[in-house]
């Protein structure tokens, strides 16, 4: 694991795994500006590289994130629109086109709950725990986990988890859809990594890019929208590179050798 000393987010290359660590576990890694700068600007970086097939991000000690630093909060009544303005928008990590799993190894609350869910799947330790927490600041939901949660949960159960603010330990998280893997025993960012690692080594990346966009834009759209799209699509994977190699490598019984994506300012489609 890489990064200096008092390094916010520190950084490991597991192959073509990255892994991304929350690092402020006095804090149960609770949100900071920025803490948030550099686990953007990471996430950046991952897009482009090429030899990051996947990224895991977890927390440093016994907690994923705790939420917002509430020392932070205290001043937040003289906080105005201009203060709110961002390098970049809160949900970044929900464009990025690399599978992106959360080890969840301790609470995540609040804004910490949120960056848990911006991930495409979460993988839990026995010690994960969630709660929205918001109404028990005088907050709202927040960053669009009122529309995140209920289309994990459903909306009888994200109401209860947003009005109560109650702690849902790992059982019951993995019970109702917070958590897709719950991790019994041993580590559960190896657990996650070796997830992550068995996609980067037998997946697309551009059909992996691709089904994220779908999974996003055809969300609120019919069935019939998203067949529409998806014959579009198909049509540009037929003619592409990568249909070949996932062909031929099922028939010689060998790994496939899919290229990595193109960066965002290239003109290749993805």
């Amino acid at each position: 694991m890489t990064g200096a000393p008092g390094e916010l987010v520190l950084v490991e290359h597991r192959g073509p795994v990255l892994v991304l660590t929350f690092n402020r576990p006095a804090k149960l890694n609770a949100w900071t500006d920025e803490l948030e700068d550099r686990y953007f600007a990471l996430l950046d970086a991952a897009e482009d590289d090429p030899d990051v097939r996947a990224v895991v991000v977890t927390g440093a000690g016994r907690g994923f994130c705790a939420g917002a630093d509430l020392q932070q909060l205290q001043a937040v009544g003289e906080v105005s629109e201009a203060d709110r303005v961002r390098r970049r928008p809160r949900d970044t990590p929900r464009t990025l086109r690399k599978p992106l799993i959360g080890a969840v190894n301790g609470v995540a609350a609040g804004l910490g709950m949120v960056e848990a869910l911006y991930c495409d799947l979460r993988f839990g330790s026995p010690a994960a725990r969630f709660t929205t927490a918001f109404a028990q600041r005088g907050l709202i939901a927040e960053y669009g986990i009122s529309w995140l949660l209920p289309r994990l949960v459903g909306h009888s159960r994200a109401a209860d988890l947003l009005l109560s603010s109650r702690m849902v330990d790992a059982e019951g998280a993995f019970r109702i859809g917070l958590l897709d893997h719950l991790v019994p025993t041993g580590s559960v960012v190896d657990a996650a990594v070796a997830y992550a690692a068995d996609l980067a080594r037998h997946c697309s990346p551009a059909s992996m890019a691709t089904i994220k966009s779908q999974l996003s834009n055809d969300a609120d759209g019919t069935y019939a929208d998203s067949v529409a799209r998806a014959e579009g699509l198909m049509l540009q994977a037929f003619r592409g590179s990568d249909v070949v190699e996932g062909v031929a490598s099922h028939l010689d019984k060998r790994p496939p050798d899919f290229p990595s994506l193109p960066v965002r300012s290239s003109d290749v489609p993805v």
